[in-house]
């Protein structure tokens, strides 16, 4: 009766521990249950044993008696409880080294403390990431949400927050400019915006890692223009940004759109560039007669006999254009492409029953899609019947009508002719006949292709400048093929393939942008069958792999001034050259790491496929300002502004 008695106490006791009290060593849980504690041990239960209780005491600093317990009584288990005990060290271990910087583990009801300064570059963060106006800190809701997640901490005040502002932007620019000191090649892009009776310039640049053969890009700048922008003032806007990055001799080319005052500004500071600068200013005017050395000797002969006065203040008073120096300007693709499909486009209308037609059709999509954009009753009506809403136009951007066209072919197609007829009825507007509808289909499909190539060209990361002719030459082909089975749109692809040869003709014959091309893997030479075309992008590039072999040797050798001289009639470097063109012609591969088993070829392409063939990146830079530019905030200063716009798009520099 003793025996069972206390056995049945042991019972009760074991479990009123085990809903107290936590197993010591639970990776032994499968061997050991523990029933309870008495002074500095634990009462451990074997469960090996059962049915028989067998009751063991283990010190809390030791499960040795355990062990000995599975040698003497469960040898077969031995192995066992030696892996379970050796991937119990070895997770104390990983877990000791991960807390080693701690003294002392982190309890769950204690709060790690964090300094002042890690809390102040927080908050920096969230407000430059955000986009966040610095007063924010001084509203209260904003302060109680710091202190209660991290209490006795103090909020920055908005002039600390300004000039916390002000202090990373210098340290972001002084990284910049470390990295593009390294960069070999570097294009940039450039335009203008005006928001809240201010005017700005944005400049981007972009440049490849040699390394990795990946493009990297950076805002460099956002500055306020003041006065007229005309040429000159653009021209020292863009010269002191590039000055100030020391990056004037590295800059590649620059690209704009097409407006008169960034074109005038390279045309008379740029460099020479016969697809988009004609020849400067000031060059090429008051060419010497072909004399030889007793024309020079004569005149000065006369110079000894005479003085000749001359008027110093009219050679001062003389604008030569030399105050700034731009690089070779580029102009943007995507523009021109706009151009191409608005300008160039309307001269389709030429025909008269393309005119009618197109008039007739569009006017009536004018008046659907301003009925859905000013009463929310029509949307509804549409959205009832056509299970989508209908896109409404941009007027400066041409591909919003392509889309907005595309939206209607495709309710058409889904849902019917039947469910258009109904939203023009229930909206009272004209109603399109089937020869409209039938047009708007074959609009949509014929400028399809020139929606893809806008896109394809807007591209930032994976577009280089080698995409251009072959995109604008697939584009062309393209036109011709839909040119053939056209029903209502002949007019148009023929004014279409018209303005690409006006806008884009000098471009596809130009050496530099066709060996561009075929310096980009993708490519190579199988973007087009003209062996002319091909021949003079190779002729190109043979010429200026040679070049590189002459500089890369006069530079590396230490000969005299002699050989340096005669270096040219080495034929190694051009054999080389030669062979590595060739083998990189003939390399099956088609991604841009190919280039980097051909030096010479790798080199070359970094320098003409650096740039861009569009100036979309520098109106995503004015998308971001427009949201921190808000009418809320039109009274922010110049710098802060700008400041705050680096920080934001700069952030792998900072």
């Amino acid at each position: 009766m003793a025996q069972q008695s206390t056995s049945e106490e042991i019972g009760s006791q074991g479990d009123q521990s085990t809903l107290t009290l936590i197993h010591p060593w639970p990776y032994l849980e499968e061997f050991f249950e523990m029933v309870g504690c008495k002074n500095s041990s634990f009462r451990m239960r074997c469960k090996l044993c059962a049915p028989k209780y067998h009751e063991l005491m283990a010190f809390k600093n030791s499960p040795s008696n355990l062990k000995k317990h599975i040698e003497k009584k469960h040898s077969t288990h031995l192995e066992k409880y030696t892996q379970l005990t050796s991937a119990a060290l070895k997770r104390k271990s990983s877990t000791e080294v991960s807390l080693a910087p701690s003294s002392k583990q982190t309890k769950l009801w204690e709060t790690r403390r964090v300094s002042q300064a890690s809390v102040d570059k927080v908050v920096l963060q969230f407000i430059v990431q955000g986009l966040h106006p610095p007063h924010i800190v001084q509203q209260q809701g904003f302060i109680e949400l710091v202190q209660h997640l991290q209490p006795n901490t103090n909020v920055m005040t908005r002039n600390t927050v300004v000039n916390k502002v002000t202090k990373a932007s210098v340290d972001m620019k002084s990284k910049l400019k470390a990295v593009l000191s390294e960069t070999e090649f570097i294009a940039t892009t450039t335009d203008c915006w005006t928001a809240h009776r201010r005017s700005f310039i944005g400049v981007t640049a972009h440049w490849f890692n040699p390394q990795t053969m990946q493009r990297s890009c950076a805002a460099l700048a956002c500055k306020q223009l003041k006065g007229s922008h005309n040429f000159s003032t653009l021209a020292g806007a863009l010269n002191d940004i590039h000055t100030e990055f020391n990056i004037r001799e590295k800059i590649v080319r620059t690209t704009t759109d097409n407006g008169s005052n960034f074109l005038k500004a390279f045309r008379v500071y740029g460099q020479t560039d016969k697809n988009n600068n004609p020849e400067p200013v000031g060059e090429g005017d008051g060419e010497e007669d072909d004399g030889g050395q007793n024309d020079d000797y004569d005149e000065e002969e006369e110079s000894v006999e005479g003085v000749e006065f001359v008027d110093t203040g009219a050679l001062l008073d003389e604008n030569d254009y030399l105050e700034y120096q731009l690089p070779k300007h580029h102009r943007c693709a995507c523009h021109l492409l706009n151009l191409v499909s608005t300008v160039d486009a309307s001269k389709a209308e030429v025909n008269p029953l393309y005119k009618r037609l197109s008039r007739s059709t569009f006017a009536k999509c004018s008046s659907l899609w301003n009925k859905s954009s000013r009463s929310t009753t029509a949307s509804e009506v549409i959205e009832h019947h056509c299970k989508l809403q209908l896109v409404r136009p941009v007027a400066t951007r041409w591909n919003s009508l392509f889309s907005a066209v595309e939206r209607i072919v495709r309710i058409t197609r889904e849902q019917g002719e039947g469910a258009l007829a109904a939203v023009c009825s229930e909206l009272d507007t004209p109603k399109f006949t089937p020869v409209e509808l039938a047009f708007l289909a074959e609009y949509a499909k014929t400028m399809s292709p020139v929606a893809k190539a806008l896109d394809v060209l807007q591209g930032e990361t994976s577009v280089q400048m080698g995409w251009l002719v072959p995109t604008i030459t697939l584009l062309r082909t393209k036109l011709q093929h839909l040119h053939v089975a056209s029903k209502f749109c002949e007019p148009l692809i023929a004014a279409l393939l018209s303005g690409l040869e006006k806008r884009f003709g000098e471009m596809l014959a130009d050496p530099e942008m066709i060996a561009a091309a075929i310096l980009v893997p993708k490519f190579k030479t199988c973007w087009t069958s003209d062996k002319n075309i091909l021949k003079l992008g190779l002729d190109y590039i043979r010429s200026h792999l040679d070049c590189q072999a002459e500089s890369h040797i006069s530079e590396g050798s230490q000969s005299s001034e002699e050989e340096d001289f005669f270096c040219s009639l080495k034929k190694t470097s051009h054999l080389e050259t030669t062979q590595q063109l060739d083998a990189y012609l003939g390399c099956p591969g088609d991604t841009v790491e190919v280039l980097k088993s051909f030096p010479a070829v790798c080199k070359l392409s970094l320098k003409l496929n650096t740039a861009l063939p569009a100036s979309a990146a520098c109106e995503r830079l004015f998308s971001v300002a427009g949201l921190i530019f808000r009418p809320r905030r039109a009274c922010i200063s110049s710098n802060n502004f700008e400041n705050q716009l680096l920080l934001r798009l700069n952030k792998a520099y900072w």
